[in-house]
């Protein structure tokens, strides 16, 4: 039976989970261990999650490898240790009056190909060791600047110390970077307060299964919900 089941699963990840902690769960579900995911999301971050299952993660590489579009809210005036909400203040500004046309500036400034230096709490290994083994060390290395491309971004809302966003971008793009480098073009700093994926390559949240079917056991539903091989492959236009 564990054979016959081969398919891309949609997930809307909710918060305060790792993408470790639903492929675990799918697997329970599904009663499959053949199941890897496609681009993590950060606990704090929510929406689309990636699931290849049984025959399906052979193409797991070409699936992360797509554009992904995010949405989220960049808090202004304080910096972290991990450019997100999860992570210790560093450092707190008082936000300026900023005038709409002032931060559209600020967000026009990271546009097309630029450079990301990656953060440290990220999974990119250094001689072996992920990043974010060293930082809960206490331990700040040296990273070099990742050459990552911003396709389209929109402001949807701002209000001062908050700042609403959509972004679209390529595959190795640090989003809680983009908040924190917007904060410190700006002069006062910020980090990432919210996430949520919305898009990857040509998959979107329309099709996928909440969290709380998968952990509800609803194999059948689940079953239902996959997306074929053959079906992917019409999707991408192979």
């Amino acid at each position: 039976m564990e054979t016959s089941i081969n398919g891309v699963l949609l997930v809307d990840k909710g918060p305060d989970m790792t993408s470790h902690d639903v492929v675990a769960v799918a697997r329970k579900c599904l009663n499959i261990k053949k199941i890897g995911h496609c681009g993590t999301l950060d606990p704090m971050a929510t929406g689309l999650l990636i699931l290849v299952v049984g025959k399906a993660t052979k193409i797991q590489d070409l699936l992360m490898s797509e554009d992904k579009e995010y949405v989220g809210t960049i808090k202004l005036g304080i910096t972290t240790s991990t450019q997100d909400a999860e992570g210790e203040y560093l450092e707190e500004k008082e936000v300026p009056d900023f005038s709409d046309d002032d931060i559209k500036a600020a967000f026009d400034q990271f546009k097309g190909d630029f450079h990301q230096i990656p953060p440290m709490v990220s999974a990119i290994k250094q001689n072996g060791v992920p990043l974010y083994k060293l930082a809960r060390q206490g331990k700040t290395v040296k990273r070099d600047p990742r050459l990552v491309y911003v396709y389209s971004n929109r402001i949807d809302r701002i209000e001062v110390p908050e700042i609403d966003f959509t972004v679209k971008c390529s595959k190795g793009f640090y989003v809680r970077t983009y908040a924190h480098d917007i904060g410190d073009k700006l002069g006062c700093g910020g980090h990432l307060q919210k996430l949520r994926r919305t898009r990857s390559g040509k998959f979107d949240l329309s099709s996928a299964v909440s969290f709380d079917q998968l952990k509800s056991g609803k194999r059948d539903e689940v079953i239902e919900a996959l997306i074929s091989l053959p079906e992917v492959s019409r999707m991408r236009g192979a």
